[in-house]
């Protein structure tokens, strides 16, 4: 395989990650509605824990298992700051 065609499948998988990124942002930002109602804190640290374990679990190819829960611990860091940034 040629390295831009590489290139071009990661661009498309670069897509739909984008895509379901902002889903999942979009769902963050109900979360934010319902901890400013209800008052609670940006942190749910049994709720990240809980992340982390079930990404272990569905990650097939153990190569990459510290990389894939390194990205969710970027992507919650993220959230929590998107969070922050709304309460």
């Amino acid at each position: 395989m040629q390295l831009e065609s590489i290139r071009q499948e990661i661009d498309a998988v670069d897509s739909q990650l984008v895509e379901l990124l902002e889903k999942r942002m979009e769902l963050v930002s109900q979360v934010v509605a319902y901890k400013k109602i209800h008052k609670q804190a940006v942190l749910d640290a049994k709720r990240e824990e809980m992340i982390f374990k079930k990404v272990k679990k569905q990650v097939q190819d153990k190569r990459y298992e510290d990389t894939i829960v390194k990205t969710f611990a970027s992507i919650l860091k993220a959230s929590r700051a998107y969070q922050d940034g709304c309460l």
